[in-house]
């Protein structure tokens, strides 16, 4: 690590910890030629995961685009902020946690479904008219009588 002020390579750790977000170590050094003293963070590097959409196309994944899609399938329903965020940090931990470095967006949306289900059923069953293209009344209808045979088989 080079020294900021004078460009030596050789200087010392004085206090190591971990940073507010927890996601890097925040690292106070002292230079051992001009002794002054710098901060450095050390940070884990990440390889990019891709989102594979049904069209083939590929893009970057971002949790931002799934939390917004949660909040307005949630919206006038008591599921709060909270449980948003927990459902995002999840999805986006299991994804993360996959080897692969490419994701299809329709697991993406079946995770959520998965999430959502448990917590609020309107906000599923809004999530999921969205997700998957209802495109008439029959689609919602028939997808309203799986749910409720699905719930009287748990």
């Amino acid at each position: 690590m080079k020294c900021i002020f004078c460009g030596s390579e050789e200087n010392k750790v004085l206090d190591s910890r971990d940073s507010i977000e927890n996601n890097s170590i925040r690292r106070r050094r002292e230079c051992l030629k001009c002794h002054k003293r710098f901060t450095t963070y050390e940070t884990i590097e990440t390889t990019p995961i891709l989102v594979v959409k049904n069209d083939g196309t590929r893009q970057p994944f971002d949790a931002n685009k799934i939390k917004q899609g949660i909040i307005k399938s949630c919206e006038k329903r008591p599921v709060t902020m909270v449980q948003i965020d927990k459902i995002v940090d999840d999805i986006e931990k299991q994804v993360s946690g996959n080897l692969d470095k490419e994701v299809k967006s329709s697991e993406i949306g079946e995770l959520v479904m998965a999430k959502l289900k448990a917590i609020d059923e309107i906000s599923y069953i809004r999530f999921a008219s969205v997700y998957r293209k209802f495109t008439d009344v029959t689609h919602f209808v028939n997808f309203i009588n799986d749910f409720e045979k699905m719930l009287k088989n748990e």
